[in-house]
């Protein structure tokens, strides 16, 4: 019973501080996951959060059922989902019906443009921690070619985002596997 209210208390945490959709909740949830409970190391949390990049619909419902079924099964999924959901329609309906009654007032304008940096400055952390990680694995040269492949495929020859994450996906693969074999080889 603890651990469906735990996983219910780090999804609703994540969902009712995550103003701003999904790139505003990644840093939450990873804090909730990683840091607080500890169902997922850091490299677990990474996969999870490219497998959910990859597929349709919204970031946090996605991430949030595949842990919440993996830390407690298929109850643990309908709870984390629930938990992730409900502050997020509370908070439509509660800010709409405000920010309706004050739309031209500037304090409102303001407010929501406040959002933006925040959510950039969260990002850049997440992908700052994701950057060290890979260094240690992969190393500077191998991480920064990655980055900078990346964002040219991205930004100049427009390819979609699912396509480039499972490239990294089997990139990452082969990479193993022939780090393991290296490892076999020398012992």
């Amino acid at each position: 019973m603890r651990t469906y209210i735990n996983i219910f208390i780090a999804f609703f945490r994540s969902g009712i501080l995550g103003y701003g959709g999904g790139p505003s909740s990644i840093p939450l949830v990873h804090k909730e996951v990683v840091e607080n409970f500890k169902w997922m190391n850091d490299d677990e949390f990474s996969d999870v959060l490219a497998l959910a990049n990859a597929l349709p619909g919204p970031i946090n419902t996605k991430m949030s059922g595949y842990i919440g079924y993996r830390v407690s099964g298929y109850i643990g999924m309908c709870i984390a989902i629930f938990a992730s959901v409900v502050p997020t329609v509370i908070a439509m309906i509660l800010l709409l019906t405000v920010l309706n009654a004050y739309k031209d007032r500037p304090w409102v304008y303001g407010m929501s443009q406040a959002v933006v940096p925040v959510v950039f400055v969260m990002m850049g952390v997440l992908t700052w921690e994701f950057v060290k990680k890979s260094k240690g694995t992969l190393g500077w040269g191998k991480t920064l070619w990655l980055i900078l492949a990346s964002i040219i495929l991205l930004e100049f020859f427009h390819l979609h985002p699912a396509i480039l994450i499972i490239g990294l996906l089997v990139y990452a693969l082969l990479y193993k596997e022939k780090s393991n074999e290296q490892k076999e080889k020398s012992a």
